[in-house]
């Protein structure tokens, strides 16, 4: 149960990080370059004002659904979800 309850927590700390790291990048990685970002148009707007108005929001919306259900699917495969 030991090995179990310690690969477990090994896969959900992995998780946890590279969920961080991209939360990271999208909160802040991508408006340093706001600037240069700016060249480019999409629908006549620039980009870098797409992504810090729209881009960053729609970025960790779907983190949360991709972060529930590699969690889930984690915690079927160690035995520990929930029913």
């Amino acid at each position: 149960m030991q090995v179990n309850a310690e690969r477990h927590w090994s896969r959900t700390s992995t998780l946890m990080w590279i969920m961080l790291i991209l939360w990271a990048f999208f909160s802040f990685g991508i408006h340093f370059f706001v600037d240069q970002l700016n060249t480019i148009k999409i629908l006549g707007f620039p980009l870098g004002f797409y992504m810090a108005a729209q881009g960053s929001l729609i970025a960790f919306v779907i983190m949360l659904f991709i972060f529930s259900a590699r969690q889930e699917s984690i915690d079927r495969q160690e035995g520990v979800a929930e029913e």
